[in-house]
């Protein structure tokens, strides 16, 4: 598997940690009341047996997003280096976006000529 495959993985598994562990907090948080101007919250009916598991949940949720995040920044600094630089970077960038312009002007040209002759 190529470093791009590898990397479009851990951001797969970077995001499934984080929709996971955002999901587990809110579904575990107890209720709070936000302001003295809004109720009371309900009690909550359904009490955790496993107390000790549900306060390690989220120990072990972040510690696996921190290990996918440094797993990812690993292979980052694993892809190779560019030739010429960060100047021959920009210097390209800007060819290219100079390249897309001419093109979109002259799609624009072609559409507005479609649309004269209708």
């Amino acid at each position: 598997m190529d470093i791009i495959s590898q990397l479009q993985e851990q951001v797969n598994t970077i995001a499934s940690l984080a929709f996971n562990t955002f999901g587990s907090l809110q579904r575990d948080a107890l209720p709070v009341q936000l302001s003295p101007n809004y109720p009371e919250p309900p009690a909550v009916s359904n009490v955790v047996d496993d107390a000790a598991n549900l306060a390690e949940q989220p120990k072990l949720l972040s510690s696996a997003l921190v290990k996918a995040a440094k797993q990812f920044d690993a292979l980052v600094s694993a892809l190779p280096l560019s030739e010429g630089g960060e100047e021959a970077q920009l210097k390209r960038i800007s060819e290219l976006q100079a390249e897309n312009d001419a093109i979109g002007q002259e799609l624009q040209k072609q559409l507005e000529a479609a649309v004269a002759h209708q």
